[in-house]
């Protein structure tokens, strides 16, 4: 990996708007570092952090049937990723989903995917700061004093922070490592856990209230927050070497390997805790619940406590890395003011880390006013649902406009089918995920919560899309794909 402390210290970059976003060279004096495993890694540390860690807690009011969902957004995520992988080897552009819709629909909508991505990026970390904390909480603040729990997600979100400040060669470092450490854990539930099951803690099936097409498509669109991460390599493509060939298969790679996992530590949870258990605020700390039972004692709950709090770091480090680079993307383009295109003496956009991760720190406090345990969880994994589908779905919307104009130009027959089913069924998907993104409660603010959030977050917008009009440059061409 490369060093990217190339610069006179003290000094700082910019780079300059109209450098178009399809192009696959990464800014000024940065060279790209992160190679087929750190970009594997980049892709199952993002999509594993804390939230299937969480998700038994969230999902605890729905019952087994949440297992059902977990296996369809996982279809789901998996139609995502063959998307994205076809779409890099087509434009490895810096920015990924907002890259594709740009390109393909102009600035308008470049930038308002570009914006609601950006919002997915630094609300996601807030709700992967706030489930982290579920674990940290084992071991400090037990009694789950608010100030002190928020104090604790604060830390969460600055430490990944400061690293990120420091280059991407440590964000890249740290992501492997973390990754190797968080996958453990889930592949021991995954594996031994599997042998603990009890059916009867399957019954009753769905306790929701509602039918079973409702409670799976509510619990889908929190199962969605488990697998945001496999477009994060597409993100990060000006960051990764040989983009052409390397994004597509860690995109695959790290999505095939988070859904085995995800599905089969789940089945163990469910299977060795019955839901009305893991719905009690005091087993918040699922999996460590579940390794305790195996066990018999408290010390593999422990073990599997500090797992996660490694896990939850890692994926806020990746994560932290992905809040600067859409925007540093859309300045290129003169969508998002310059600021945040300078480059800090270490290649590191600073102005995006520090903005993005101030950003989280509000919503997690927001989100703690007046609720607590899994709503604040939960509020912020829908916003953040609702955030990243219109940028999927706008990215599948682009990918079947492309195919239909490259069946004029005589493609083969097996790829326009194969990329316009795959483009379709991730457009549904998209549509789903917001349909479903209403929480559950008694009070029409809690229900809309995510919405209301998400509409705050999006208004600010406005006025930073009309300071920039005068500034965007148009998108470059996009060459057809074969």
């Amino acid at each position: 990996m490369t060093n990217l402390d190339d610069a006179k210290a003290g000094t700082e970059r910019a780079v300059g708007p109209g450098s178009g976003s399809p192009s696959t060279k990464g800014p000024p004096g940065v060279d790209r570092g992160l190679g087929l495993t750190q970009s594997t890694a980049l892709i199952v540390g993002s999509i594993i952090g804390v939230g299937i860690f969480s998700l038994p807690y969230s999902l605890a009011s729905y019952g087994p049937i949440s297992l059902v969902a977990l296996a369809v957004a996982s279809v789901g995520a998996l139609s995502f990723a063959a998307l994205f992988a076809a779409l890099t080897r087509r434009m490895p552009a810096d920015g990924g989903p907002y890259a594709y819709a740009r390109a393909a629909f102009g600035n308008v909508i470049g930038f308002g995917n570009a914006w609601t991505y950006w919002i997915t990026a630094w609300a996601g970390n807030a709700a992967i700061a706030v489930g982290w904390v579920y674990y940290v909480e084992k071991f400090v603040n037990q009694d789950g004093a608010r100030v002190w729990t928020i104090l604790i997600a604060l830390v969460g979100l600055w430490v990944p922070a400061l690293v990120n400040l420091t280059g991407l060669k440590n964000v890249g470092s740290t992501q492997v490592v973390t990754t190797v450490l968080k996958f453990i854990p889930l592949l021991l539930m995954a594996t031994v856990g599997l042998f603990f099951v009890q059916g009867a803690n399957f019954t009753p099936w769905n306790i929701s209230g509602g039918s079973s097409l409702s409670a799976i498509g509510g619990a889908m669109a929190i199962c969605l927050f488990s697998y945001l991460g496999v477009e994060t390599a597409a993100v990060a493509a000006a960051r990764v070497r040989d983009p052409e060939r390397n994004v597509p298969r860690a995109t695959v790679y790290g999505t095939l390997a988070s859904a085995s996992v995800y599905l089969l530590s789940m089945i163990a949870v469910f299977g060795i805790l019955p839901a009305n258990v893991l719905a009690e605020d005091a087993n918040k700390a699922s999996y460590s619940v579940a390794a305790d039972t195996i066990v018999g004692g408290s010390w593999a709950g422990n073990l599997v406590a500090l797992a996660v709090i490694v896990s939850g770091l890692g994926a806020l480090n990746g994560w932290t890395m992905i809040c600067a680079q859409m925007p540093l993307a859309a300045a290129k383009d003169g969508l998002f003011p310059r600021r945040f295109a300078t480059l800090s003496s270490r290649g590191a956009p600073a102005f995006g880390i520090v903005s993005s991760t101030a950003l989280a720190s509000v919503a997690v406090v927001i989100a703690y006013l007046g609720t607590s345990g899994s709503t604040v969880f939960t509020t912020l994994v829908l916003m953040t649902g609702i955030t990243a589908a219109v940028p999927f779905g706008f990215s599948a919307l682009a990918q079947i406009v492309w195919r239909l104009q490259d069946r004029r130009r005589s493609l083969p027959t097996a790829w326009f089918v194969r990329d316009v089913v795959v483009g379709g069924v991730s457009l549904l998907f998209a549509a789903a995920f917001i349909y479903y993104s209403r929480n559950t409660g008694n009070t029409w603010y809690v229900v809309w919560g995510p919405f209301l959030m998400t509409g705050g977050a999006l208004l600010i917008g406005v006025p930073v899309y009309l300071a920039q009009r005068k500034h965007m440059t148009a998108p470059e061409p996009v060459s057809a794909y074969h």
